[in-house]
C-alpha cells in the first residue's frame, strides 16, 4: 500500500499559500479604489477590475430595523419590498390614473384605521362595508400596474442576482449586468430613489405579514429567537423583531412609508459600490447625471439609545411542540471594537465544522446534542450586541445537558490557554473565510459599503488581515474572562409541551 496522503495539510498549506498571495494583492486592489462624493452627499466607492465584461453594483441604505420606533416595527422591510415596485414612468401603464386610485385606496384604509381603533366601539357592519370598499379599490390601482416590469428590464438587458435585503443595520439593493450597461443601472437605479411609487402597498404588506406568520408565529425556533432578543435588549431596538410586530403592519399606512423614505432613503444617507470593468471617472460623469439630481435630504435622526449594563443572567422559556433547543447570548461589543476579532476567532474554534470544539463535544463524544454553535453578530453588528451559542439535545437528552457542555466549553476558554497548533488553525481559517468574501465583484461591492457605513472608512477592509495575524492565545483567554460572565448572560430555551 502506498504512503497515505495528508490531504488536510495539504489543504491548509492550499489555504494559507492562496492567503499569503491575496495578502500581497491588498496593497493593489486598495489602490485601484476611487472614492468620490457627489455635492448631495451620495458617496460613491468605485473599483476596477477588468477581468470579465460585467460589473457588480450594491447600493447601501444607512437604514434597518434600529431606526424604527414602536408603531412602525418592520417598515423597513416593507420598503425593501416597495423599491421594487417601479416609479413615476417604470412599473404603470397610465400614471396620473394609478395615482388617483391610490389616494382612494390611502383614503379607505385610514377610515378603516379609525373605525377599529374605536375598540369595543368598533361599528362590525361599517367594518365589514369599507373592506369590501377597499379591496375594490385595491383591484381598480391595480389595473393600472405594470407587474415587475423593473425587473424584467434588469433580466432583458443581461442582468443577474436582482435582490435586497434588510438587516437591523442596513437595506441593500444589488445586482450585476454587462458592463456595457452601466448608464441603464445609473438611470434605472436613480429613478428608484428619485421618483419611488409605492403601488400595490397593502397587497405586499400581506406578503410581508405572511413573512411574518411563517418565520415567527408558525415557527418554534422563529417564537424562541424574538423571545430572547426582547429579554437580551430591554432598551435598545436590536430588542425589537426585524420582520416587525403583526399589529404594527398592519396599521401601517402608505403615508408612513412615505415619510420614512424622505427621511432615511435620500442620497446622503446612501453608499453605492461599483466593482467590475469600469472607468471611475466615466461612472463619476454618470452618476453627476443620474444621481446629482436628487436633492440632499435632512440629516436622519442618529440611535442614541445604549442598552444599559447587565446587572444578572435573564432567562425565557417558549413552550411548544417542537423539538427543544437552548440559546445563550452574552453582550459583545460593536464590529469597531479591537476585540471583534479576538471574538471571531472564538467563533471559529468553538463553532467552524466538525473539527470546532462544540461538534466534538456537544454532538461526537457526549452524543448529546444533534448540533451546537456559536458566534457574534446577533442580531446586529453596528451597535453593540450578542455573542449567541446554541444546541438543539439529541433524543432522550435535555437543554441543561447541552447548556451546562457550552457551560464547560467556554470555561477551558477562561481558565486554559488554546495551543498553538489551533491558534494557527484559527487564523488560517480566518483568513481564508474573510479572503473568500472578498473573490466576486459583488462581495467587495457589499463590503465596501459595509465598512465605510460601519467604520466610517472603507480603507478598515484592507487592514482585518493584519488584526487576525495579531492574535494571541492570552488575549483570547483574556475576552473569554470579560465577555462570558453569568451576569453577562441571557438564556432561552424552547420547551417540549405534549
Amino acid at each position: 500500500m502506498g504512503k497515505k496522503i495528508n490531504w488536510i495539510g495539504i489543504i491548509v498549506l492550499v489555504l494559507v499559500l492562496s492567503a499569503l498571495c491575496f495578502a500581497q494583492g491588498f496593497e493593489d486592489l486598495e489602490k485601484s479604489v476611487v472614492e468620490y462624493t457627489l455635492s448631495n452627499g451620495l458617496k460613491l466607492i468605485i473599483m476596477e477590475r477588468h477581468e470579465a465584461p460585467v460589473v457588480s453594483f450594491s447600493t447601501y441604505a444607512n437604514v434597518g430595523g434600529v431606526n424604527e420606533s414602536k408603531g412602525i416595527t418592520g417598515i423597513s422591510h416593507v420598503f425593501e419590498h416597495m423599491a421594487f415596485k417601479g416609479t413615476r414612468t417604470v412599473g404603470t401603464k397610465d400614471y396620473p390614473a394609478e395615482i388617483k386610485a391610490m389616494h382612494k385606496e390611502d383614503s379607505l384604509f385610514n377610515e378603516i384605521l379609525k373605525e377599529r381603533q374605536k375598540e369595543n366601539r368598533a361599528d362590525q357592519e361599517r367594518l365589514k362595508s369599507l373592506g369590501e370598499e377597499f379591496t375594490k379599490a385595491q383591484d381598480e390601482a391595480r389595473v393600472y400596474v405594470e407587474s415587475n416590469e423593473f425587473g424584467t428590464v434588469v433580466q432583458e438587458e443581461g442582468g443577474v442576482g436582482l435582490n435586497a435585503g434588510t438587516s437591523y443595520d442596513a437595506t441593500v439593493y444589488y445586482y450585476n449586468l454587462p458592463s456595457n450597461k452601466l448608464e441603464l443601472w445609473m438611470s434605472l437605479e436613480s429613478d428608484r430613489f428619485l421618483n419611488p411609487v409605492l403601488r400595490e402597498f397593502y397587497k405586499e404588506k400581506d406578503v410581508v405579514m405572511e413573512e411574518r406568520r411563517l418565520r415567527t408565529e408558525s415557527s418554534p425556533y422563529g417564537k424562541l429567537f424574538e423571545e430572547f432578543l426582547a429579554i437580551a435588549f430591554k432598551a435598545h431596538p436590536y430588542g425589537e423583531p426585524l420582520v416587525g410586530h403583526m399589529s404594527d403592519i398592519q396599521s401601517l399606512t402608505r403615508q408612513e412609508a412615505e415619510n420614512y423614505f424622505k427621511e432615511h432613503y435620500s442620497p446622503n444617507n446612501l453608499i453605492i459600490g461599483i466593482v467590475g470593468d469600469v472607468k471611475p471617472q466615466e461612472v463619476i460623469k454618470l452618476a453627476e447625471t443620474y444621481w446629482g439630481r436628487i436633492p440632499r435630504g435632512p440629516e436622519p435622526k442618529p440611535v442614541v439609545t445604549v442598552e444599559p449594563e447587565q446587572l444578572g443572567e435573564r432567562r425565557v422559556e417558549v413552550e411548544d411542540k417542537s423539538q427543544p433547543i437552548v440559546a445563550i447570548g452574552y453582550h459583545i461589543p460593536n464590529a469597531t471594537h479591537p476585540d471583534k476579532p479576538l471574538l471571531d476567532a472564538i467563533s471559529d474554534y468553538l463553532s467552524s465544522g466538525r473539527s470546532s470544539r462544540l461538534y466534538k463535544s456537544l454532538v461526537k463524544e457526549k452524543k448529546i446534542a444533534i448540533g451546537a454553535f456559536g458566534g457574534p453578530g446577533m442580531p446586529g453588528e453596528k451597535y453593540p450586541n450578542l455573542f449567541m451559542f446554541a444546541a438543539v439535545p439529541s433524543k432522550d437528552h435535555t437543554n441543561q445537558e447541552c447548556e451546562d457542555a457550552i457551560y464547560e466549553e467556554i470555561e477551558k476558554l477562561k481558565t486554559e490557554l488554546i495551543t498553538p497548533e489551533d491558534l494557527k488553525a484559527i487564523k488560517t481559517r480566518t483568513r481564508a473565510n474573510f479572503i473568500r468574501q472578498l473573490e466576486s465583484n459583488q462581495g467587495l461591492a457589499m463590503q465596501l459599503t459595509f465598512y465605510q457605513s460601519v467604520w466610517g472608512d472603507w480603507k478598515e477592509l484592507f487592514k482585518q488581515l493584519d488584526k487576525i495575524n495579531q492574535i494571541t492565545a492570552e488575549d483570547i483567554k483574556k475576552i473569554a474572562n470579560e465577555y462570558f460572565k453569568k451576569t453577562n448572560r441571557t438564556v432561552a430555551e424552547l420547551v417540549t409541551i405534549k
